[in-house]
């Protein structure tokens, strides 16, 4: 393994978990703009129809997949203009 690439390992799990909070809190804005309702629906309520457990599980699933990919570049980005080697 390249030593860039290791050196931004733990820069790229630090990344990963602050993508994770943001894609968290835009989740929630998202949902409460499609249902009207502070809180998403989670597998197990036994409240929600199928229709809102899926279109919840879907959202979230798109928005973690954009914010991730988005992070994951940018941290790779400026990998390379710090160290002028691409960590990947």
């Amino acid at each position: 393994m390249k030593a860039a690439a290791l050196a931004y390992k733990p820069v790229g799990l630090a990344l990963g978990a602050a993508g994770g909070m943001i894609a968290g809190a835009v989740f929630r804005q998202i949902w409460k703009l499609v249902e009207g309702e502070g809180d998403a629906p989670d597998a197990t309520d036994e409240d929600r129809t199928w229709r809102q457990i899926l279109i919840a599980a879907a959202i979230q699933g798109a928005i973690f997949a954009v914010v991730k990919a988005a992070v994951d570049r940018s941290g790779a980005v400026a990998a390379r203009r710090f160290t002028g080697t691409w960590p990947g």
